[in-house]
C-alpha cells in the first residue's frame, strides 16, 4: 500500500495502480483529474499539484508518491476554487471543459509562484503541457491574467438572443464538478476492454479467450458470436462490423474482435491481451488511386472499391478554359487528420426494467455520442428489440468535432451489460481511439482554372480522389460536400467537378469540422491566388471582383439568396487589416470562404424540442443535439429566454430518447439553426398553450426543400433540369487574413465571420479562435499518415503535432450579421466554417515569405503528409 496526503487527509492506496492518476480516479474518488491520455502526460488534464507543483498524475508512479502530499481542485480551497469558476466562465475560456480542470490547477500553481507578476507569456509557455483543441488558448489566457491580476469580470448569465453571457454549466466544467462518463460509477459496475485487430487484412481463423477468462476478476469474455440481432451499424449504410467473427476479415486496424469485461479497467484490458487470435494475413490495400480500379474488393462482403461519385456540370468548362485570358493548372494534396478531441470515448450501460409490473429488460445507455438516437437504434437492432426498451442519455462529451458521430463503444458497452446483467462502463484508452474513430479526408485534388483579362473565373474543372477508408461512416457525404463547394463562394459561369470516395485498409474516414469545404477551398483559394499574380493584382481584389452576389448562380446550379451578402461584407470587414499589413512589408494572405449549414443535398431533416413546465418552478428544455463544447445547450436556453420571458437559472436543458425528437447527427452546424428554431417553435406552442404545468408543448423546424446532387444531375440527363436548385438553404461565410513576421511564423489573424445572427457573441468568438487554431494546425503541422499497411504512423497526441499555447497567433476576431433570409433569428452557424479559409491565406502569406507556391498540407512539418506513393 501506497500513503499519502491527499487534500489534507492521509489515504492509503493499493500500489498496484499503474500510476497516481489511476489511484485517484479508481480508488479514491477523484474525479476532477481526467484522463485524456494515459500513461503518455501529453494532454495535461490530470494535472494535481504534488508538493505544491504542478505535475501531471498519469506520470507520476505510486512510489514516487508515497509518504507526500496531492492536492486537486477538490482540495482547493472553496472561496478560490468559485473565483476561478467564476474567472473561467466569465472569460469564455471553456468549451467542451473537459482539459479545463487540468488548467485550473496548472493557473493556481503558477499565480502561487508569481502572484500579480505573472505575465500572458510566462502563462503561455507553462500551458504548453496543456492540449485544448477547442478554445485556441486566447481566452483561457485572459482569464489567467484575470486571476492573476484579481480583475475578475463579473458573471453575467446570457438573456435572449443576442446577449454576452456564461456557457451552460461553464462554471461546473471549469472544476470538474460536471461528469463526464468516465467519472460516473453507479454500483457494481463492471468495466470492459477491447481487443483489436493486429492486421489491417487477414482473416480471422480461430479467437481463444480460454487464458482471458481464467483470469481472476474477468466477468465475462464476448466476440461476434455473442450479437443477438444485427451485426452491423452505420450511419447512411450498416456497413460497419461491430465485432469481427472467426471466419470473417478485418478491413482496418480499428475492427473489434472481442470485448472482456472484468472487475476493474486494469483487469480487463490485462486479460484482453491474454486473446489468442490465429490469422491468415492479406496484403493491405491503402493506395486509393490504384485501388479504385480494382477488381479485387478491400473490404469483407462489400462489393467495389467506389464508395460514391459525386458529379455535376454547369456550361462548357473545357471550352472556356480554352478561352480564358490566364489559366492555371494544379493538383493539391490535403492529409487526413485526427480529430483529438481531449475525451476518449467511453460509455456506460445499465440494466432495468421497462414496462409495468416487473417488465421486460431493457438498457439505460449514457452515451457521448453526437446522435443518441442513432446509438438507440443501432442498440436495439444488434439486440434483437424494441427501441422502447432502450433508453439513450446524451452525457456532454469532451470534445467530438465530428469523430463521434459513429459508434465506437456503445454497441459493445450495451451487449455487455445485457449478457451480464450488471453495470458496464468501456472507455477506450488514446491509442484504442486514435486507431478506431474517423478522421478528416486525405483529398488529391486536380484543378483546372481560368479567368478572363480583368480576373474574372471563366471556368472551373475539378477532379477529386477522397481516402475514406473500409466503412461508409458519411464518407460519400463528405466527398459530396467537397465536390459541391469546389468553387468557393465565388460566381463561376462553366463548372466540371468529380469526387470519388475510394475504399481502402487505413482508417476510416468521415465528419470531421468542415466536411469536405476545408481541402476544396484550400485548392479553390491557391487557384485564385495564383491566377491574381498573372492578372496583376492582389488576393483581396481577385477575391472581390468573383464574390457571390445575391442572383449569382453557384456551384451545383444554386441561385444565392440575400443571404449570401455577408460574403463580400467579411471581405470588406478584413480589407483594412490586409491594407495594413501590405503597407508594413509584411507577408500577408488571405482567405474567404463559404460552409453551409445543415445537411442540405435533398435530405429531409426535421428537429423536434420540448418545453415542460415543472410543479418545482423549474423549466425542462428538451431537445435533439449533442452539446460537445459548441455550445447548443446555451442555445436552446437563450432561445427560451427570448421567447417565454424567463431567467436562465430556472432553466434545465435535457437530451435523452425519452420524448421522440431525433434527428440525426449533431453535424453540418445545423444544431444552432435547427435547434433555434425548434425551440422557438416550442415556446411558441407553450404560450398558447398557458404554460400549463406538466404539460409537454413540442415544437418542430423543418428543412425539406433542398435538392441532391444526384437529383440534379438525374434531372439533368433526363432533359427536364431543375430550375435553379437550391442545394443547401443555409451558408456561413468568413474572410481571413493571416499575418507572418520576419521569421515566417504567424504574427496574427484577422477573422471576419457572417454567423447571420449571434445567439452569444462571446460563444462566438471562442468557436472562431479555437477553429482558427485548429486551421493553422491543418495548414503548418498537423497530420495523421498511414504506412504500407495501412498502420497509423503516430501513436500518440503529441507526435500529431498541434499547436502549443506559446505558438498561437492573436487571433481578432470580427462578427458580421447578414441575416439569413427565414431561418430563426438569422442564424447561419459558425462552427463548421471556422477553419475553411485558414490554410489558403496561410499558403498566400507564405507565398510572399518565401517566394513557393504550396500545393500540400500541412505545408511545415512534412512527416505528417501523407504517403506519396500511395497517390501516384
Amino acid at each position: 500500500m501506497s500513503e499519502f496526503i491527499l487534500n489534507g487527509e492521509q489515504v492509503t492506496a493499493r500500489d498496484d495502480h499503474p500510476h497516481l492518476l489511476a489511484a485517484l480516479r479508481d480508488e479514491l474518488g477523484i474525479t476532477s483529474a481526467k484522463d485524456g491520455c494515459s500513461p503518455t502526460g501529453q494532454c495535461g488534464c490530470c494535472t494535481v499539484l504534488i508538493g505544491g507543483k504542478a505535475r501531471v498524475s498519469c506520470q507520476t508512479s505510486m512510489d514516487k508518491i508515497d509518504g507526500g502530499e496531492v492536492t486537486t481542485l477538490e482540495g482547493f480551497d472553496p472561496a478560490e476554487v468559485q473565483r476561478m469558476a467564476d474567472a473561467f466562465a466569465a472569460c469564455g475560456a471553456l468549451q467542451c471543459g473537459f482539459c479545463t480542470p487540468g488548467i485550473v490547477v496548472r493557473t493556481k500553481a503558477l499565480i502561487d509562484k508569481n502572484g500579480a507578476d505573472l505575465t500572458r507569456e510566462q502563462a503561455s509557455r507553462h500551458l504548453g503541457a496543456h492540449l485544448c483543441r477547442c478554445t485556441g488558448y486566447i481566452k483561457v489566457l485572459d482569464a489567467v491574467e484575470a486571476l492573476a491580476q484579481d480583475d475578475i469580470p463579473v458573471v453575467v448569465q446570457p438573456r435572449g438572443v443576442g446577449s454576452r453571457g456564461i456557457k451552460y454549466e461553464g462554471r461546473e466544467l471549469s472544476i470538474g464538478t460536471r461528469d463526464f462518463i468516465d467519472d460516473m460509477n453507479p454500483q457494481g459496475c463492471l468495466h470492459g476492454a477491447l481487443r483489436l485487430t493486429d492486421h489491417a487484412r487477414a482473416d480471422i481463423t480461430s479467437i481463444d479467450a480460454s487464458a482471458a477468462l481464467a483470469v481472476d476478476g474477468v466477468r465475462g469474455v464476448f466476440t461476434a458470436e455473442d450479437i443477438p440481432g444485427v451485426k452491423r451499424v452505420g450511419i447512411i449504410h450498416k456497413d460497419w462490423p461491430i465485432m469481427i467473427p472467426v471466419g470473417g476479415r478485418t478491413s482496418y486496424l480499428g475492427d473489434v474482435l472481442v470485448v472482456v469485461v472484468a472487475d476493474t479497467r486494469q483487469i480487463a484490458r490485462a486479460a484482453a491481451e491474454l486473446v489468442a487470435v490465429k490469422y491468415e494475413v492479406h496484403e493491405p490495400m491503402v493506395d486509393p488511386v490504384r485501388v479504385i480500379t480494382s477488381t479485387e474488393p478491400a473490404v469483407w462482403e462489400l462489393d467495389g472499391n467506389i464508395l460514391s461519385t459525386s458529379t455535376y456540370t454547369r456550361g462548357d468548362a473545357d471550352v472556356a478554359l480554352a478561352s480564358s485570358s490566364f489559366t492555371v493548372s494544379e493538383t493539391f494534396q490535403t492529409q487526413r487528420i485526427e480529430h483529438a478531441f481531449l475525451e476518449p470515448e467511453s460509455t456506460l450501460a445499465v440494466p432495468t426494467r421497462v414496462g409495468s409490473g416487473a417488465g421486460e429488460p431493457g438498457l439505460y445507455v449514457y452515451s457521448g455520442g453526437q446522435g443518441i438516437w442513432d446509438d438507440r437504434n443501432d442498440i436495439a437492432a444488434m439486440l434483437d428489440i424494441n427501441t422502447s426498451r432502450v433508453t439513450t442519455e446524451l452525457v456532454s462529451n469532451g470534445g467530438a468535432f465530428g469523430g463521434k458521430e459513429d459508434m465506437s463503444n456503445q454497441a459493445h458497452t450495451a451487449l455487455a451489460a445485457w449478457h451480464l446483467e450488471a453495470p458496464v462502463k468501456i472507455t477506450l484508452s488514446r491509442e484504442e481511439s486514435l486507431l478506431m474513430h474517423p478522421k478528416r479526408h486525405p483529398i488529391r485534388m486536380q484543378y483546372d482554372a481560368g479567368c478572363d483579362v480583368d480576373g474574372k473565373l471563366t471556368a472551373i474543372k475539378v477532379r477529386m480522389i477522397g481516402d475514406s477508408g473500409p466503412y461508409a461512416s458519411v464518407g460519400m457525404k463528405v466527398l459530396e460536400r467537397a465536390a459541391g463547394h469546389a468553387t468557393g463562394p465565388y460566381a463561376v459561369g462553366n463548372v466540371d467537378v468529380e469526387a470519388i470516395a475510394a475504399r481502402t485498409n487505413n482508417s476510416v474516414c468521415g465528419a470531421f469540422r468542415g466536411f469536405g469545404a476545408n481541402q476544396a477551398q484550400f485548392a479553390m483559394e491557391g487557384v485564385l491566388d495564383r491566377l491574381a499574380e498573372q492578372v496583376g493584382i492582389s488576393g483581396w481584389e481577385i477575391r472581390n471582383r468573383n464574390v457571390v452576389m445575391p442572383g449569382d448562380t453557384w456551384g451545383p446550379g444554386q441561385v444565392m439568396d440575400d443571404g449570401c451578402k455577408g460574403a463580400r461584407q467579411c471581405l470588406d470587414a478584413v480589407k483594412p487589416a490586409y491594407d495594413a499589413a501590405v503597407a508594413a512589408g509584411k507577408s500577408v494572405g488571405m482567405g474567404l470562404g463559404l460552409k453551409n449549414s445543415g445537411l442540405g443535398n435533398g435530405f429531409k431533416e426535421i428537429a423536434k424540442a420540448v418545453v415542460h413546465f415543472r410543479a418545482d418552478g423549474r423549466v425542462e428544455i428538451r431537445h435533439c443535439w449533442t452539446e460537445m463544447g459548441q455550445g447548443i445547450h446555451t442555445v436552446v436556453m437563450q432561445v427560451a429566454i427570448e421567447e417565454l420571458g424567463i431567467e436562465a437559472e430556472q432553466i434545465d436543458v435535457i437530451v435523452d430518447s425519452t420524448r421522440e425528437l431525433g434527428a440525426g447527427q449533431t453535424t453540418g452546424s445545423r444544431g444552432t439553426l435547427m435547434g433555434a428554431g425548434s425551440v422557438q417553435a416550442a415556446c411558441v406552442a407553450a404560450l398558447a398553450g398557458g404554460c400549463e404545468v406538466g404539460v409537454d408543448y413540442e415544437g418542430e423546424y423543418r428543412v425539406d426543400w433542398t435538392s441532391s446532387l444526384g437529383e440534379i444531375a438525374a434531372a439533368k440527363s433526363a432533359g427536364n433540369p431543375i430550375q435553379n436548385p437550391i442545394i443547401h438553404s443555409t451558408f456561413g461565410y468568413a474572410a481571413q487574413v493571416v499575418v507572418l513576421g520576419e521569421d515566417g511564423t504567424v504574427e496574427n489573424v484577422t477573422a471576419a465571420h457572417d454567423v447571420g445572427r449571434a445567439v452569444n457573441p462571446m460563444l462566438c468568438e471562442g468557436q472562431i479562435e479555437g477553429a482558427v487554431h485548429m486551421g493553422l494546425g491543418y495548414a503548418m503541422s498537423e497530420g495523421f499518415p498511414c504506412d504500407e499497411t495501412g498502420r497509423p504512423t503516430n501513436t500518440t497526441l503529441k507526435s500529431l503535432d498541434i499547436i502549443r499555447p506559446k505558438d498561437m497567433p492573436t487571433v481578432d476576431v470580427i462578427l458580421v450579421e447578414a441575416a439569413q433570409p427565414d431561418s430563426p433569428y438569422g442564424i447561419k452557424g459558425v462552427g463548421e466554417i471556422g477553419l475553411v479559409p485558414t490554410a489558403g491565406a496561410v499558403a498566400a502569406a507564405l507565398r510572399e515569405h518565401s517566394g513557393r507556391w504550396h500545393n500540400e498540407l500541412p505545408m511545415i512539418n512534412e512527416s505528417n503528409r501523407e504517403r506519396a506513393s500511395a497517390w501516384t
